[in-house]
């Protein structure tokens, strides 16, 4: 070997301890912290029941960028969103898309559910249901079921069929059904105890949806509430429609027992060419009014 393929030969190894040397610098910047789980399933399970029990209503202004699948074709959409959850059952939000301030509304109260999407390029659909015919994970754009558990909400009151595992900082909890399937798993973070993500499996343990929290904010006394939320929701034919919702203003809202009978009761589906029921979690399309 000459001196000048000794030469390369040596910058070619400092070239790459320098590399190696800037990457381990980036990981130290944000080095990752763990912090040691709950104990038992038991007491996992009452640290997020006592969370929902705290929940506060609330309204909340935002963004929600989007991309969602019609007619096999992709739509992308950045449009402002309002919300108001009033715990622990009611939800309603809006979605300014297409010059329509009410594009998009979804809403839920004790014992239905519904979403309605108005422009042409969404489908101009109708989607409603009860909750003891399924929430239909995996067949809505988005499931008022899921905002509901974003909240804080998260449906841990049976505490049968839930099991406990830790994995790299964080709590897993999960839930399956009387055959062993798994039909849930919450992420929370070992540090501060707060959700940070939940998987929605369907009758084949196939994940039918996900979402993921962050950026919490306390807006009253402690009551945490995600102001960053991702939603992913799979199609049957192999695509996901996608949200990610930016709250930019949440703030505690006492609502008015009028405003209970507006805001959490669903409207009549006049207008639209697609209406669709919920039945035993499937979609039963209806005659259009």
């Amino acid at each position: 070997m000459n001196i000048g393929q000794r030469t390369n030969g040596l910058l070619l190894i400092i070239a790459a301890a320098m590399l190696s040397l800037a990457g381990c610098g980036r990981q130290l910047e944000k080095p990752i912290r763990t912090c040691p789980g709950k104990e038992s399933v038991l007491l996992s399970l009452h640290c997020l029941h006592r969370y929902g029990e705290n929940s506060k209503p609330l309204k909340a202004n935002g963004q929600c960028l989007a991309k969602f699948y019609a007619e096999g074709k992709v739509q992308k959409e950045n449009f402002p969103v309002k919300l108001w959850f009033s715990p622990p059952s009611r939800i309603r939000l809006h979605g300014d898309v297409a010059f329509n301030a009410r594009g998009i509304v979804l809403g839920c109260n004790e014992n239905e559910f519904w979403l309605a999407m108005k422009p042409k390029e969404l489908g101009n659909s109708y989607f409603w249901g009860r909750w003891s015919d399924g929430p239909a994970l995996g067949k809505l754009k988005i499931s008022p079921k899921i905002l509901l558990e974003v909240f804080g909400i998260v449906g841990v009151r049976d505490k049968r069929d839930w099991f406990l595992s830790n994995e790299a900082g964080f709590d897993i909890l999960t839930k399956q059904n009387a055959r062993g399937a798994v039909n849930k798993k919450v992420y929370i973070s070992g540090c501060d105890y707060r959700v940070r993500k939940i998987e929605y499996f369907g009758p084949n343990e196939k994940r039918v949806a996900f979402v993921e929290l962050d950026d919490y904010k306390d807006i009253c006394n402690g009551v945490f509430v995600p102001t960053l939320i991702k939603v992913i929701n799979s199609n049957v034919d192999g695509t996901a429609d996608s949200l990610r919702i930016t709250l930019e203003s949440v703030r505690p809202y006492e609502f008015t027992e009028k405003q209970q009978e507006v805001f959490f009761v669903p409207s009549e589906p006049k207008g639209f060419e697609n209406v669709f029921r919920v039945e035993n979690d499937r979609l039963m399309r209806q005659p259009g009014k």
